[in-house]
């Protein structure tokens, strides 16, 4: 089952809730950061095949480095289950995430990117 949270980068430990207008909730009293395409700059979903193309697991960190540098590293190294989603995202405002979201935010994501 995905934690629904964001990982590494900015906003650790925050939850991601929202599948109409998936969201970052990094402070219960303030609004959501949404993950929409006019927050997000840049997204790079961490698939398996990025996974297994790579040796190691120092290899496959390299892979979210291109776009995440050192907090991409942990995306080479963190559990995949089934349903479960790892993004890498880069916001307008320069800030950096990588997120952990189960099957039905993952594509409430994917549809506001478009």
């Amino acid at each position: 089952m995905a934690q629904n949270k964001v990982i590494a980068g900015e906003y650790e430990g925050s939850l991601v809730m929202g599948f109409v207008t998936p969201g970052i909730y990094p402070n219960p009293k303030q609004p959501p950061i949404e993950l929409t395409k006019d927050n997000v700059l840049n997204y790079e979903v961490i698939t398996e095949e990025h996974r297994k193309s790579a040796a190691s697991g120092i290899a496959r960190g390299l892979v979210g480095g291109a776009l995440l540098g050192p907090v991409g590293l942990l995306a080479g190294l963190t559990a995949k289950n089934k349903g479960t989603h790892t993004i890498a995202i880069e916001f307008k405002d320069g800030k950096r995430s990588l997120v952990e979201i189960d099957e039905k935010i993952y594509n409430g994501f994917i549809q506001k990117m478009f």
